[in-house]
């Protein structure tokens, strides 16, 4: 068998298969169908200061080969998560990326304060309305990007920061840098992108915000391209997602230049989705006589 341990930011996994924020809960749901512990890492359910109800639904749509959903970050609280679910998790032995979240910039000083030093790594939500810019998302402009990791990496003095990256931008190598040059550690992308879902006979969009995030299997070409555009642009390391289905789909994203990959949908169409990844990885990385996953990052050679 191949060695499938990474390390990020001095973070060990025991293989680069992480769960992405907003697909797997808190893990125990999926813990009923196999023993998490399998995987390397877990990013949380976007996570904000207190507990919020999130959007009215619908808020989940099938598109050809994507999901749309408009959730609204429906989650429990940084307390619940730290009282009720993190020690589970800790327990599993695998990697606890707790993914935040915020409506203004002192909620995510505020939360990443709270969470310093109690787990793995802290993911940065970046998606979210932000107040002090006209309700724009923060992760739109490159100074608004370089500024949130500035004031949250001081917060965590005792955790490594990943920056998650919006793909709905003007340019991801510029605002990979602006969060490299704002302190992030890592960062991870991409998010899901804008779309909208119309019930014709109802003349209506389908989902109650009108809008929502697009993930799946159908995004993989655009979200490998940027996840090489961004590994190519900073010296942090990158976290690739974005419709990985396969283990021939995460080697694909590592090639490009991810050091690891999170899978979200496809855990929705097969729920034991990662631990088969994990097999596919290994099974490849045999046939093809390499012995390390790590000799397969940042392979990629253009035409």
């Amino acid at each position: 068998m191949a060695n499938l341990k990474v390390n990020i930011c001095g973070v060990e996994f025991k293989n680069p298969v992480i769960a992405a924020s907003g697909t797997f809960g808190f893990g125990r749901e999926f813990n009923e169908i196999y023993d998490i512990s399998c995987i390397g890492g877990v990013s949380t359910k976007g996570t904000t200061l207190e507990p919020r109800l999130g959007n009215p639904v619908p808020r989940i749509a099938e598109g050809q080969s994507v999901i749309l959903n408009a959730v609204g970050l429906q989650n429990p609280g940084v307390e619940h998560f730290i009282n009720d679910d993190l020690q589970f998790l800790k327990d599993k032995g695998v990697v606890v990326i707790a993914n935040v979240a915020g409506n203004t910039l002192e909620d995510y000083q505020l939360i990443c304060r709270r969470l310093n030093g109690l787990v793995d790594m802290v993911e940065l939500n970046i998606s979210c309305p932000n107040v002090h810019a006209g309700g724009m998302a923060l992760g739109i402009k490159p100074g608004n990007i370089r500024e949130v990791a500035q004031l949250t990496k001081a917060e965590l003095t005792k955790t490594p920061l990943i920056v998650k990256l919006s793909p709905n931008v003007e340019s991801i190598p510029a605002n990979a840098k602006a969060a490299e040059e704002g302190g992030a550690d890592c960062i991870s992308l991409v998010n899901t992108f804008t779309g909208m879902v119309i019930d014709l006979e109802r003349r209506r969009p389908v989902i109650a915000n009108n809008t929502g995030g697009v993930s799946g299997a159908g995004i993989k070409p655009i979200a490998l391209r940027m996840v090489y555009e961004a590994a190519h642009a900073v010296k942090i390391p990158v976290i690739g997602m974005g419709g990985i289905a396969s283990g021939r789909d995460a080697l694909e994203f590592m090639c490009a230049g991810a050091k690891a990959v999170q899978v979200g949908t496809a855990n929705f169409t097969d729920s034991t989705a990662m631990p088969r990844i994990v097999l596919e990885m290994n099974e490849w990385l045999d046939s093809h006589n390499i012995p390390d996953i790590n000799d397969i990052v940042d392979t990629l050679q253009l035409n």
